[in-house]
């Protein structure tokens, strides 16, 4: 949390310094060739994408996809006098000429998360009129420029963690491929995270901590969204206070349920772990693996009531061999935290 909460901070001051710049080039975003550089499209102020354009709002996830303990920095722009509509499930609709930005960051210590910050990638998720576009800008080492890599890529990332210890990370861009992978619903590109139960939080802006669904209401961003205390709220899942299982259901809902739902990548697994399912079995309480192959490890049920060790959810999470671990992408390291959550969760079933 304290990690999040700085990299939350420093995105908050980051919009708050904000310059005179060219307004967002709409027309580039709507382009069907993309830009070469993020540059092009003047989402960011300045070369090193750290200050956010006019018309760009900056948010985070109550719970958010783990990738390699990198600190994101998200923002969301829709085109002057458009608006978000609000959808009680999935995704809220974004109008065409929207974009998702996300840059992925580690700082070189995590206990001084604020200094001497690396940004690795920018992703862009752009709402064309014929669809979804997902691009990947990966920054140079000066940090002035970050190029387009339809291919991905792969860095090499070394940190200190917040304990102390030196880590590292062979860090993969995802080629365009595997983005049409995560973010795959009923075979087309779609939004992930931003839904509404999962902006259902406060975030501290430069003018001070609001709910971010007030906010977006407050500003004319959003549209048709009731109250914030009548919309449902993804628990955080490092939120002590929470209810354990609201906090697991809540983190295998980010890490797991883009692929595992009935309209995604998945779907023919019968394993389904959206927070909207309520079918036990369908969550993977002792359900029997379909095709799970050598991933299974010869275990009988997705989850076994209070036995982790036993169920291939979490063999299958705590893995990094390709082919058996899961996510497939999007991590190289086991998520220790997050292995914790499940497993006490596992642990809790009867």
């Amino acid at each position: 949390m304290k990690r999040l909460a700085a990299a939350l901070i420093l995105a908050a001051s980051l919009l708050g310094a904000a310059g005179p710049a060219p307004r967002v080039d709409v027309g580039r975003l709507l382009d069907e060739t993309p830009a070469p550089t993020l540059a092009d499209y003047r989402l960011f102020a300045d070369a090193g994408g750290r200050r956010p354009n006019a018309g760009l709002t900056p948010y985070a996830l109550n719970t958010p996809l783990f990738s390699d303990y990198a600190e994101k920095f998200r923002y969301v722009f829709v085109p002057p006098g458009a608006k978000v509509g609000y959808r009680a499930e999935g995704a809220l609709d974004f109008p065409v000429g929207s974009v998702l930005v996300k840059t992925f960051a580690y700082p070189a210590d995590f206990r001084r998360p604020d200094e001497k910050v690396r940004f690795l990638e920018t992703r862009l998720l752009i709402h064309r009129k014929a669809g979804w576009v997902a691009l990947a800008y990966v920054w140079n080492a000066e940090q002035t420029e970050a190029v387009l890599k339809r291919a991905g890529t792969r860095l090499d990332v070394n940190f200190i963690d917040p304990k102390g210890q030196p880590r590292h990370v062979d860090y993969a861009v995802p080629n365009v491929n595997q983005c049409k992978e995560c973010h795959s619903l009923d075979g087309q590109i779609a939004p992930i995270g931003p839904k509404a139960r999962n902006l259902n939080g406060e975030f501290a802006y430069a003018g001070g901590r609001e709910n971010q669904l007030a906010h977006w209401r407050r500003v004319g961003l959003l549209e048709g969204a009731p109250a914030p205390d009548k919309v449902a709220a993804t628990a955080v899942w490092t939120d002590v206070h929470a209810a354990l299982a609201d906090r697991a259901r809540a983190y295998l809902d980010a890490n797991c349920a883009h692929c595992h739902n009935p309209r995604g990548m998945a779907s023919n697994s019968g394993l389904f772990l959206e927070l909207e399912q309520t079918n036990p079995t369908a969550q993977g309480i002792e359900k029997r693996p379909v095709a799970a192959g050598r991933g299974g490890a010869d275990l009988a049920y997705d989850i076994a009531p209070g036995d982790p060790e036993s169920s291939i959810l979490y063999y299958r999470m705590a893995s990094t061999e390709p082919g058996v671990m899961m996510p497939e992408l999007s991590r190289s390291l086991p998520h220790e935290e997050g292995l914790a959550l499940i497993r006490d969760y596992i642990r809790s079933l009867k």
